[in-house]
């Protein structure tokens, strides 16, 4: 449950955010911290639950300072009701419409992004309380209303814009969730695992050895392996993807190669499949020995031998 008004999803946070208004009615009485103290069950004026701005004022400003950039995912507001039924005929319906929510990280509204601005809401359509889905990133959250250039709509209220707010919440998702709904987990593959990016779900510091990705939910192929997928697999057998953590060739190498990995090629003097056989009489002058593939002869064949592996005599 929310604590203090301000709270991370799904863990409320303990002490109240600061938070100000312009035009207070008088806040001593109806002060603008009162709309995060986490409480609204009384939504009158006279509960102390309520914040409450002056009337006649061409425009409304509320914001709440979040203590630093937080990753928003959706925002509660309980609007003043006098404990009526919230119908057409409750007056504070004309009161709420045509509000807007920003969130920025300076006080100014301008410098930030609308999350949400009422322009369809009749007062037998606008909800309250309700929930607006604002993924973005920011400090401050500001609820505005204006009522600056008559005529209004119809049933805005008449005699000014006003923040009558008994609760604004703020949420964001939990560690190791994120998205429009926090419903998609991190990726336990992530560098650090299952933490990610609430809003993207990219993950932090990168990917765990053998993925790729910015959601690291690739693991490496196209003939790579390892960590970033920076590393060369070796010759498996018909071209096989090796392992995308370390590299191995489940089902044996490419002729001429050996290993576990198959960058070994073949040595002391065999060939081809598995290294199983012996190179023939080939001529050496410098250590080399036959063609670790093909078997064949890279200077031809000693005295008395011929063929492409040089393994056939003169006679034969």
């Amino acid at each position: 449950m929310p604590v203090g008004g301000i709270s991370v999803w799904p863990l409320g946070m303990c002490e109240f955010r600061p938070a100000e208004q312009d035009n207070p009615y008088n806040k001593d009485f109806w002060g603008a911290e009162l709309a995060v103290d986490g409480r609204y069950t009384d939504l009158s004026a006279h509960g102390g639950q309520c914040t409450i701005s002056a009337e006649n004022k061409t425009s409304a400003i509320w914001r709440v300072d979040l203590g630093g950039v937080l990753s928003i995912h959706y925002i509660f507001i309980q609007y003043r009701t006098d404990n009526v039924a919230w119908t057409a005929t409750n007056g504070y319906t004309a009161r709420f419409l045509g509000y807007s929510v920003y969130i920025s990280n300076s006080t100014n509204k301008d410098e930030g992004v609308l999350c949400f601005k009422d322009s369809s809401y009749t007062r037998t359509t606008i909800p309250n309380p309700t929930n607006i889905t604002c993924i973005t990133h920011g400090r401050y959250v500001i609820y505005y209303n204006n009522r600056t250039h008559p005529p209004y709509p119809a049933g805005y209220s008449q005699n000014g814009a006003f923040t009558e707010l008994c609760e604004l919440e703020v949420y964001e998702c939990p560690d190791g969730w994120y998205g429009s709904n926090c419903q998609e987990q991190c990726n336990v593959n992530c560098g650090v695992p299952y933490r990610c990016d609430r809003v993207t779900g990219q993950c932090e510091g990168g990917c765990q050895v053998g993925w790729k990705g910015v959601k690291c939910d690739t693991h490496c192929n196209g003939g790579q392996f390892g960590q970033n997928c920076s590393s060369v697999c070796g010759h498996c057998l018909d071209k096989e993807q090796c392992h995308y953590i370390h590299g191995t060739c489940s089902n044996g190498c490419d002729d001429g190669y050996q290993g576990r990995d198959c960058t070994q090629v073949c040595k002391n003097n065999t060939f081809g499949s598995k290294c199983s056989f012996t190179c023939g009489n080939c001529i050496y002058r410098y250590g080399e020995q036959c063609h670790h593939e093909t078997g064949q002869c890279p200077r031809g064949c000693d005295v008395g031998f011929h063929g492409d592996r040089c393994d056939q005599g003169i006679d034969s």
